[in-house]
């Protein structure tokens, strides 16, 4: 993949005059994936194998197809859900390995900057309530947003192109003037649908994990990237 090339093309097609509001996902966009990766694929599944007195690796493997069945949905993001359906305190569980949860490179100097040029700045995430409270606590980074809009309060994931007609009711913006970055491609072609003219993919959402493909969707390695 020739992120350097695309980086180049990035920075010249981003016309900071012709956006006045600016959508950012928060997992894996602005947060470090490596936390609930290594929440999801390690922590949980140790727990529930001790819960169980199953083996590590039938643990993972039991949760891996649970995972999949719903993933994308709204119950798949939801810490009630899988607290319900893993007879586990998820929300505790997430506490338990908080130190983890990071900021990724740039982010704090973006978000600063799109504040002082006085672009509305909206936070726009399929994190659950709870998960959502936890990572604004740990990272203290709400304080840089106009307003924070989470899916669950609307009843439906950002996969659904009729979430961004629920969004634009709870926070209008100009579809041609609105900059999007998300780190998932099910998400960005749901907001290209939509008619979002400004979307950006993210080519590293887990710091330690692989370069992700970003689709035909233009990517960042980070935000120093898009400065304004």
């Amino acid at each position: 993949m020739h992120t350097s090339a695309m980086e180049v093309k990035l920075y010249t097609m981003l016309d900071w005059n012709q956006i006045d509001r600016v959508f950012l996902d928060m997992d894996g966009t602005l947060l470090d994936l490596h936390f609930d990766n290594h929440f999801w694929l390690e922590h949980v599944p140790r727990r529930y194998a001790e819960a169980r007195g199953i083996s590590l690796a039938d643990s993972r493997q039991l949760l891996l197809t649970r995972y999949r069945d719903i993933e994308g949905t709204l119950n798949w993001y939801c810490v009630d859900h899988w607290s319900r359906e893993l007879g586990l305190d998820i929300a505790l569980l997430k506490e338990e390995v908080g130190h983890l949860i990071s900021v990724h490179p740039h982010v704090v100097e973006f978000l600063q900057t799109v504040r002082s040029l006085d672009r509305r700045l909206v936070l726009v995430t399929n994190a659950h309530q709870k998960a959502l409270a936890l990572k604004l606590e740990r990272t203290a980074l709400k304080g840089y947003f106009d307003a924070v809009v989470c899916a669950h309060d609307l009843g439906l994931p950002k996969e659904d192109p009729v979430f961004w007609g629920r969004l634009q009711q709870v926070e209008p913006f100009d579809r041609q003037r609105t900059l999007f970055v998300d780190d998932s491609q099910a998400v960005l072609r749901s907001a290209r649908e939509y008619g979002i003219r400004w979307l950006l993919a993210v080519l590293s959402p887990d710091t330690r994990g692989p370069v992700r493909d970003p689709g035909d969707f233009p990517a960042i390695r980070d935000f120093s990237e898009i400065h304004p």
